[in-house]
């Protein structure tokens, strides 16, 4: 694979939503020339100010840009971007190279894998973790799926976006270790959301008890990150909870292929249905607090 720079390569990005802008936003830093496409164009506004160069539609964006990356909501919108009349693999140029950072089903990370391939292209599938802060911040982690080399090529550019960028293997194993994330967030999140029920009830002090917790065996990003957040009465997103619950479901989908049960995942995704049904699906994954306070009656957050 050709060297990738930011004076020989051209980027584009679909999809500038809350994790999708701040990571575009590192590569007009870096000097790159970037084009972009997103559904609804005045959120993409920032970005245009900032030097970014506006698409109408993701084709558009594949014929300017030597690498494209794509991190939009849902599966279906996955298609739409890549299989869709006017996207990406309708008819690319040889050589170009599609990074998928979103969380989507390992199965079409193949099916993107194998469509690329036969234009002479390549494709990585790349989602994330870290959430808006690591978006922002330039730190996510970044799991890959895809050829080696292909990898090695767009680590550079990766590396503008995360600290952790591990590659895991072959077209959709990268879709395969974010689910291992998930499933792993879902338990975290409802412990720590109990807990803090707990300490309520309790008569504790939550940032007290916060101190001695955080920093000992049960200590996560996401406790000290979201659990402040939600001790201020913060349910803003970082990760929307509908896109959670897409997500649990493509684990719990897998799982069911590989003959595999998740009891304690789909007892979280209940949780986050019954959050979603309460009118929270586009707060932010602390929101589950207020699906467990709904069902235990309390709603004292003082």
């Amino acid at each position: 694979m050709r060297e990738i720079s930011s004076e020989q390569s051209s980027i584009g990005w679909v999809g500038t939503g809350i994790m999708g802008a701040p990571m575009c936003r590192h590569l007009i830093r870096a000097g790159y020339c970037v084009f972009i496409f997103n559904r609804t164009k005045e959120k993409a506004t920032e970005l245009l100010s900032e030097g970014a160069i506006w698409c109408d539609s993701p084709a558009e964006v594949v014929r300017q840009a030597d690498v494209v990356f794509t991190i939009v909501g849902y599966p279906d919108d996955v298609r739409e971007v890549y299989f869709g009349p006017r996207g990406l693999l309708i008819e690319p140029e040889p050589g170009r190279i599609f990074v998928d950072m979103t969380t989507t089903e390992p199965t079409l990370a193949g099916e993107i894998y194998e469509k690329a391939f036969g234009f002479g292209c390549a494709s990585l599938d790349a989602p994330v973790s870290g959430g808006d802060v690591g978006a922002v911040k330039g730190e996510l982690s970044i799991m890959v799926g895809g050829d080696g080399e292909v990898f090695d090529s767009v680590k550079p550019l990766l590396g503008l976006l995360g600290k952790n960028i591990v590659y895991q293997g072959k077209a959709g194993s990268g879709q395969h270790a974010k689910m291992c994330n998930q499933i792993t967030v879902a338990g975290v999140m409802v412990g720590i959301c109990e807990n803090l029920i707990y300490c309520r009830k309790a008569g504790l002090d939550p940032r007290t008890m916060l101190r001695s917790v955080g920093s000992g065996a049960a200590s996560s990003w996401l406790l000290n990150n979201l659990g402040p957040r939600i001790m201020d009465g913060d349910f803003d997103p970082g990760f929307f909870v509908e896109h959670f619950i897409k997500d649990m479901e493509i684990a719990l989908g897998e799982s069911q292929r590989m003959g595999i049960d998740l009891p304690g995942l789909a007892l979280v995704k209940s949780l986050y249905e019954r959050a979603s049904a309460l009118g929270h699906g586009r707060l932010g994954t602390q929101a589950l607090l207020l699906a467990l306070e709904d069902l235990c009656g309390d709603e004292n957050r003082n």
